[in-house]
């Protein structure tokens, strides 16, 4: 493909994520659709990183712009997720190993509920 989207992943880097994700090591994914979502969140990230970079180096250039206002946008749009996040996140692996395993400690009626109360806890 010749007028490839410059945040497109090149076929190099697509070739690469496929061995990663086809390896064993991989615990992430154990079906299609896990391995989908994979990619999509790999390649959304890879994009969004390519976006970063292109708009920190026009922040470079720019002489209206302060020496360190691209260190400042990139702190800004690559912070760490709220501990509410981690835990919402925690929490759905917890009940998703659940659903392979059978549970030992956490059920579905117990994960609804510290579901419901982290979603109405403020960021």
């Amino acid at each position: 493909m010749t007028n490839q989207h410059p945040i497109t992943p090149p076929p190099e880097l697509v070739q690469q994520w496929d061995e990663e994700c086809e390896s064993g090591n991989n615990s992430e994914v154990s079906n299609t659709f896990d391995a989908l979502q994979w990619f999509a969140s790999k390649a959304a990230q890879w994009g969004a990183n390519q976006e970063l970079d292109a708009c920190c180096a026009w922040l470079l250039e720019e002489p209206l712009c302060a020496s360190n206002t691209h260190r400042k946008l990139r702190a800004a749009r690559r912070k760490p997720p709220s501990l509410k996040e981690q835990a919402l996140q925690a929490l759905s692996e917890a009940v998703k190993m659940a659903d392979d395993v059978p549970p030992e400690g956490i059920c579905s009626g117990q994960a609804d509920i510290i579901r419901r109360a982290l979603e109405q806890l403020s960021e």
